[in-house]
C-alpha cells in the first residue's frame, strides 16, 4: 500500500512538472525571479555536486555549470543588483567545472558587486574553491567545509573481468591511450603521469585558497591534506569570515553593498526551472543520487578528476 502511495506522488509530481514545463515558452525562461528593484542582492544558488554543462537526472539535483555561470553572467551586468549572494550545498564535483564558475565569481567582482557566500550543509572541495573567490564567506558553526584536495577515481576489475570471461581487445594508437582503464593495471609509468596531474591540479586549488583567503601558501599547505572542517573550526583556520545562517550573510552582504534599510534578495533562476523543481521535490521523498555525479563525468578513455568530498557519496 505505501509502495503504490510513493508511486502516485512521483507520478503526480511527474504531471504537475509537465504543466509547468509547457508554461514555461521558449525564450521565456527569466533568469530573475520578479520585478526589476534598485539596489537589490541577487541571490544564487549552487546545490548538489558541480558538473561541467548542465546535466543531472529527473531524480537528482546537480550545480551545471553552464547554467551557474548563464546566472552569473546575468548578475555582472544587471544594473539593478548591486552585489550579490552565492548560497552552496554542495560536496564539490569536477575540477574544471569548479574553475569555470570561480571565475565567473571573480568577473562580477570585477564588475564592481561585492559577492558574499552563504554555505549550507556542505561547502567541500569544488563548493570551497568557489566559495575562495567571494568577498566574504559566512558559515554555519556545523557546515562542513574544507577538503582541499583532488581525488582521481580509476577501478582495475582485470581479475573480474578474468573470471567472468571478459577480455579487453581495445586497439590504441599509443602506450598510454587506454590509461585509466579497468581492463587492466596502470603501469608505474602512469601512476606517475596520473599523480603528476593531480600534483598540479592540488596546486591550482592551493594558490586559489591562498590568494582568495589571502593567506601565506606554506599555511594553506599545513591544512590541506583533504580533510574537511565544522565551520567553526574553518572560521579560525582563517578559512571562512563570519559563522552564522543565511540572514546573516544577507545582513552582510547589504553592508558591503551600502544598501540602507532592508535590501530585496532577487533569486536568479536556472536556465530550465522546472528541472530543478522536479529534482528538488524527488530530494524531499528522499531520492537522493550523488553518484549522478560520477556518471556526468565519465568517459570512456579517461579517469576522473574530482574536486570531491566522497564521504558524502556513501550517505
Amino acid at each position: 500500500m505505501q509502495k503504490k502511495l510513493v508511486v502516485g506522488i512521483i507520478l503526480g509530481i511527474c504531471i504537475l512538472s509537465l504543466v509547468i514545463a509547457l508554461a514555461v515558452e521558449p525564450g521565456e525562461k527569466p533568469l530573475i525571479s520578479g520585478p526589476k528593484y534598485d539596489n537589490a542582492i541577487g541571490l544564487i544558488s549552487i546545490e548538489g555536486p558541480i558538473t561541467g554543462g548542465d546535466v543531472g537526472g529527473l531524480f537528482e539535483v546537480s550545480a551545471g555549470a553552464e547554467s551557474i555561470m548563464e546566472q552569473l553572467r546575468e548578475a555582472a551586468k544587471d544594473k539593478s543588483l548591486k552585489a550579490v549572494i552565492i548560497r552552496i550545498n554542495s560536496p564539490g564535483g569536477t575540477v574544471a567545472a569548479s574553475q569555470e564558475i570561480g571565475e565567473e565569481v571573480e568577473k562580477v567582482r570585477k564588475a564592481g558587486k561585492k559577492v558574499v557566500i552563504s554555505m549550507g550543509d556542505v561547502a567541500a572541495s569544488g563548493g570551497y574553491w568557489i566559495a575562495a573567490k567571494g568577498d566574504k564567506i559566512v558559515a554555519n558553526p556545523g557546515t562542513v567545509t574544507g577538503s582541499i584536495g583532488v581525488i582521481m577515481e580509476s577501478l582495475n576489475m582485470s581479475d573480474l573481468y578474468n573470471k567472468v570471461g571478459i577480455a579487453d581487445q581495445s586497439i590504441k594508437s599509443g602506450a598510454h591511450k587506454d590509461m585509466g582503464s579497468p581492463s587492466r593495471p596502470l603501469t608505474q609509468e602512469e601512476k606517475v603521469i596520473l599523480q603528476s596531474m593531480v600534483d598540479d591540479m592540488f596546486n591550482q586549488f592551493v594558490d586559489v585558497v591562498a590568494k582568495g583567503r589571502r593567506m601565506k601558501r606554506e599555511d594553506v599547505l599545513k591544512i590541506a591534506d583533504g580533510r574537511v572542517f565544522t565551520g567553526r573550526q574553518a572560521k579560525s583556520l582563517g578559512l571562512v569570515d563570519e559563522l552564522g545562517n543565511y540572514y546573516d550573510a544577507v545582513r552582510l552582504t547589504a553592508k558591503l553593498a551600502g544598501i540602507k534599510g532592508e535590501p530585496e534578495v532577487v533569486e536568479l533562476k536556472p536556465k530550465d526551472p522546472w528541472a530543478s523543481f522536479f529534482g528538488k521535490a524527488m530530494l524531499s521523498f528522499g531520492i537522493r543520487d550523488y553518484e549522478g555525479i560520477l556518471k556526468a563525468a565519465e568517459t570512456r578513455d579517461l579517469p576522473r578528476y574530482m574536486l570531491l568530498w566522497p564521504d558524502l557519496l556513501r550517505r
